[in-house]
């Protein structure tokens, strides 16, 4: 972010999302802070002071969003280059990957969202398909969950030692260190503009979404150290959404190289275990369409030793884990580091957990216990969820059902962190906050304002920041203002929505989030009071 700015503006004739005043219509911003929040007659008050006069036209006006967990390269790579996520079969996807090739001259073609289990054929191309359509070149494409890849020959022959690496696969798609290896391979061809280009395509596509802040999970098996400060240095000289970086490196080591960054936190992807769709997420029981329980990176005494070091240096933890058996890996280990170094110490970072799908009773409670906060992704259940989906074919259904369990997480108090882990799900803050509140398993819906809470305000507690991201004097003024045809409240219980709904509540509506209906427009997107994007 540039300098700061010290002007007054007051935005009026809207409506104003704020728990100061749920009947607010204007709102007066005072260089980077909420200076105020009310009536359109009191703000008339105000109307000399302001340098600008925003006149809203009935828009509403909300906490901007914040994204807890984003690949800023991989996004923007996906953006600009070579996307299968909306191929429609292996035959479309080879079509896609021979066309790209074919007209871009780059050294290496990375590409990424291919999912066979969306396929008619069920299957991802051979290692001879694919070198077919990349003509010989070097290219590399990650599933959806990014969790293994395909590379051709032409890159495979970059990386010495490949078939002696765990997860390796002389004719599919890689995994694992196989798969880690080659990824860096092809990054490492990523000139200085092309990342930054990148880089940029991501943040200004979360600037027109409404998003003011992004969390970046790099690590040394999915990005670099240069990646991480190429773009922590980007956001801090242009005007876009704010970037908190999150380091995901073991030990004494990775909290030093996270110090030595600026990083918020030694953790983000700091794989315990990996993912569902790659079958490498692990799990108590085996696959119900595979003879194994997934993969286990870490065990119960690293995550402990790396909790410990996190907290004596006073740095956030986290970790990615998903599987059932990954997540009692991180729960036993962070208890004892609390052993080691003191609950209360332990518990005051907020440590975290990416995804944290695969919980049950037991597991959410122990989360509440130990102050773990849950960075989740609820359009990965808009997206692999439901009887018909991904989640059920790994799983069987009975698993499937229990997975991403939202509203048992908030009962019990668990913090929770909304975020897209894009390029696997793209940026789509309000369709995150359909996806939680239209769960595809009923039990685990929650209403769309605790939805809108943990994508907003959510993301800034995650952080240690419990004052933003919430419209209230003396706020941070990161805000977005939204074209939307009506205001509603939406609960999972019928009978708090209808009460919601009366003006004796006084619960300000946010817009309808019903599936089909089409979701808000982004007018505009400031950022500590400094407008960063405007639809005019």
């Amino acid at each position: 972010m540039t300098e700061r700015t010290n002007r007054t503006v007051l935005l009026r004739g809207g409506n104003v999302y704020s728990p100061a005043d749920p009947f607010a219509t204007a709102m007066l911003v005072e260089g980077e802070h909420v200076a105020w929040v009310g009536s359109d007659g009191a703000a008339e008050a105000y109307a000399d002071v302001a340098d600008e006069i925003v006149d809203l036209h009935g828009a509403l006006v909300t906490p901007a969003f914040v994204d807890a967990h984003v690949h800023a390269t991989s996004t923007g790579l996906a953006l600009t280059g070579l996307d299968l996520g909306g191929c429609a079969s292996l035959d479309a996807a080879l079509a896609r990957i021979a066309a790209h090739v074919g007209h871009n001259g780059a050294e290496v073609h990375i590409g990424h969202g291919w999912d066979e289990t969306a396929w008619p054929e069920g299957r991802p191309p051979t290692l001879d398909e694919l070198d077919r359509a990349a003509g010989g070149a070097p290219v590399y494409l990650s599933r959806t969950d990014v969790h293994s890849a395909l590379a051709s020959t032409a890159l495979r022959a970059l990386v010495d030692g490949l078939d002696g690496l765990a997860g390796h696969s002389a004719t599919g798609p890689l995994s694992r260190d196989a798969h880690h290896a080659v990824r860096r391979a092809a990054l490492a061809h990523l000139t200085a503009e092309q990342r930054r280009a990148a880089q940029l395509a991501t943040l200004r596509r979360a600037a027109e979404l409404g998003i003011a802040a992004l969390h970046e999970c790099a690590g040394p098996d999915i990005s670099s150290a240069e990646d991480l400060a190429a773009l922590l240095a980007l956001a801090a000289e242009t005007d876009g959404p704010e970037v908190f970086g999150y380091w995901g490196e073991l030990g004494s080591a990775g909290v030093a190289t996270a110090q030595r960054l600026g990083a918020v936190g030694a953790g983000g992807d700091l794989f315990v275990d990996g993912a569902l769709g790659s079958h490498t997420a692990c799990l108590h029981a085996p696959y119900a369409d595979a003879e194994h329980t997934g993969t286990a990176y870490l065990s119960a005494e690293q995550v402990a030793e790396h909790v410990a070091a996190c907290t004596e240096a006073g740095l956030q933890a986290g970790f990615h884990a998903i599987g059932d058996a990954a997540i009692t890996a991180v729960l036993d280990g962070v208890r004892a580091a609390g052993e080691r170094v003191g609950e209360a110490r332990v518990k005051a970072l907020r440590h975290r957990v990416e995804h944290a799908e695969a919980l049950d009773d037991k597991t959410v409670a122990a989360f509440a216990e130990l102050g773990l906060t849950a960075s989740v992704q609820p359009a990965f259940d808009a997206a692999w969820g439901g009887p018909d989906g991904m989640y059920v074919q790994r799983l069987g259904a009975e698993r499937a059902a229990a997975l991403n369990p939202f509203a048992a997480m908030l009962r019990a108090g668990v913090p929770l962190a909304f975020g897209s882990d894009a390029p696997v799900t793209p940026l789509d803050p309000w369709g995150t906050v359909r996806a939680a509140a239209f769960h595809r398993t009923p039990e685990h819906r929650i209403s769309a304002r605790a939805a809108f809470t943990a994508h907003t305000r959510g993301g800034w507690r995650a952080l240690g920041r419990d004052q933003d991201g919430v419209l209230v004097p003396g706020a941070v003024a990161s805000y977005a203002v939204w074209d939307v045809a009506v205001l509603v409240v939406q609960a999972p219980d019928d009978r708090v929505a209808g009460w919601s709904t009366d003006p004796r509540s006084g619960t300000p509506g946010l817009p309808d989030l019903t599936p089909g209906e089409p979701l808000p427009v982004c007018r505009r997107t400031v950022v500590r009071g400094r407008t960063v994007h405007s639809r005019g």
